[in-house]
């Protein structure tokens, strides 16, 4: 087959799969295109907004009517913008503004829905301020309330926003306003949301119609919908890959072959390759979620020599640019990175790598942000992260911020986090979170009586300890500033080449245990833990452009390497030891 044809043979099941949804589209049919990594689910989605406008455009500006496209990042609202030429019949709005949008008019009832909400209810009840006809705003995510005023946070759009869409009046004006209602990456709707879309809005008579553009095999965020199925939705699969090389789509079509895709070139080869270090005799880990896994230390070398082998016997470049490597273990990153002591006062590494520890929380969304942009000189930004922003009257005012900002910068680069904290306490020019400010207190307060926050309390007292400067490690890591990444900072992204390290430490995954499963079948009660897994697995394995490498710290048993041998392929699963 030539290389022409196999790039028309992609194109026409791209093209096949566009004109399938504009086709439903007329016909008043609410449409799903389900679409592999790689295969231009944002290009789907705009050509139906460019089939919307064209035929619909007029028809929707006479009536005072939108076209609404969902997206999750306001970079993929611009991205779809750009494309459409900022055509005002389409409102492109992340969920949280559009679902805002629709909502913010009924106060009343946002004041109703509030108390509903269970984080609400203890703010609620220890709060000196009544509920009363305070105004109910969103803005930068925050939950308050005062005398004039309440604000919500993200999450609590969504639930009042869900409780809304039960309303039979509420269905109809939102109808009326949007008549088609598009959704980019369907699958990391909220569950909640998805769930209230279903029962109140597919399929209603006087719509609106819906497009859903997606992947439920990328599905890796908790809370999120993933597999959306409905008699009133038409499922279109799209099968093509326009980014990856012919060895990476072949791995990819052998892991799914319900799904199969056909890439740009066929002359375009790039190389896929799996390595394991079953041979290293040592004793490997032995407890919890670490089972099976290197000793960090011997982690650490196999890394590190089996990167200089990539270097030097298949060329890979490890530019940042080019080259990702994709952490999906804890067991060495935290010492390449430069945060390992940080990485030791916590026992769940999703406490700091997913920031649910409050102070790592502030740390990273407020502090670093505002910390990165006074360096910049861009002091309008430096506000925007910190919430509220300060009266700025005079040249005094402002030459007291930088006298400020400026010995939190020395600390930030030779004080210890608890320096960081007592000086933010003590100045209270920039306030710390509520949670914060309570963990503060009980580590302050706690005499070492048995209590259920002891350990809690054990631990803002270790994280004070630790030099900060670790903590601007962790910051840069999470933000995808260095050649390593975790699974959150490359989804949806592409790169020249990725390395995709396994191993143990992250208390939701498994690898060998997934590999087991995906060849021999799922045990009953193990669905979600199976397809969490293979989610992280699949989205991981279709970053890569040209090369594609697997390396596994954790040992892998027989099942798990002859599934590896029937996607890889047998000459492309290799043992790798370190000298």
């Amino acid at each position: 087959m030539s290389a022409d044809l196999q790039v028309n043979e992609a194109l026409e099941e791209a093209k096949k799969a566009d004109a399938e949804v504009s086709k439903c589209l007329e016909a008043g049919k609410n449409v799903l295109l389900e679409a592999g990594a790689g295969a231009g689910k944002t290009y789907s989605l705009v050509e139906a907004l460019r089939f919307l406008i064209a035929s619909k455009g007029d028809q929707l500006r006479k009536k005072g009517q939108r076209i609404a496209c969902i997206t999750y990042t306001n970079v993929a609202a611009a991205v779809i913008t750009e494309r459409i030429d900022g055509n005002p019949v389409v409102f492109i709005d992340t969920i949280h503004a559009f679902l805002w949008s629709l909502i913010r008019s009924y106060q009343p009832m946002l004041r109703d829905g509030i108390q509903g909400i269970e984080a609400w209810k203890e703010r609620l009840a220890e709060s000196e301020t009544p509920l009363g006809t305070q105004k109910v705003e969103y803005d930068l995510g925050y939950r308050s309330i005062k005398a004039d005023v309440i604000t919500l946070h993200h999450d609590d759009v969504l639930a009042l926003a869900v409780g809304l869409l039960a309303n039979s009046k509420f269905q109809g004006i939102l109808a009326g306003k949007y008549p088609f209602i598009l959704i980019d990456e369907y699958q990391d709707t909220n569950a909640g949301v998805m769930q209230a879309l279903k029962e109140n809005l597919f399929g209603r008579a006087g719509g609106p119609q819906f497009g859903l553009f997606g992947d439920h095999w990328q599905q890796i965020y908790d809370g999120t919908c993933g597999r959306v199925s409905s008699p009133a939705l038409v499922e279109i699969p799209k099968r093509s890959n326009f980014r990856s090389a012919v060895s990476i789509v072949s791995v990819l079509n052998k892991m799914r072959p319900e799904l199969p895709q056909g890439p740009h070139d066929s002359n375009f080869i790039g190389s896929a390759i799996a390595y394991h270090t079953n041979s290293w005799t040592g004793q490997r880990q032995t407890s919890a979620h670490w089972k099976g896994d290197l000793p960090a230390e011997i982690a650490e070398v196999y890394l590190e020599q089996f990167i200089n082998k990539l270097k030097a016997e298949d060329g890979w470049d490890f530019s940042h640019l080019r080259t990702k490597v994709l952490m999906l273990t804890h067991n060495v990153l935290a010492k390449t990175q430069g945060y390992s002591d940080l990485a030791k006062v916590f026992d769940r590494t999703e406490l700091f790598i997913k920031k649910e520890n409050e102070h790592i929380a502030f740390f990273a969304d407020k502090l670093e942000p505002a910390c990165e942009a006074f360096t910049r000189r861009s002091y309008g930004e430096m506000f925007a992260p910190l919430g509220d922003r300060p009266l700025i009257r005079s040249q005094k005012d402002k030459a007291e911020w930088v006298e400020f900002m400026n010995k939190l910068l020395d600390l930030r680069a030779a004080g210890s986090v608890g320096d960081v904290i007592d000086f933010l306490r003590a100045t209270s020019r920039i306030a710390l979170p509520e949670g914060v400010i309570r963990a503060e207190e009980l580590a302050k307060t706690w005499s070492g009586e048995p209590v259920e926050y002891a350990n809690r309390v054990e631990r803002t007292r270790n994280l004070r300890e630790i030099p900060y400067k670790q903590v601007i490690a962790l910051d840069d890591f999470i933000d995808g500033n260095t050649p390593f990444a975790t699974k959150h900072s490359v989804k949806g992204d592409q790169f020249e080449n990725v390395l995709v390290v396994l191993g143990r430490g992250w208390n939701k995954y498994n690898w060998a245990e997934y590999l087991e499963w995906a060849g021999s079948g799922v045990p009953d009660g193990k669905k979600d833990s199976y397809e969490r897994n293979r989610n992280l697995f699949y989205v991981s394995c279709s970053r890569p452009t040209t090369r594609l490498a697997l390396f596994f710290t954790q040992q892998l048993g027989t099942k798990a390497l002859h599934t590896l041998t029937s996607w890889f392929g047998a000459n492309c699963v290799r043992a790798f030891a370190a000298s």
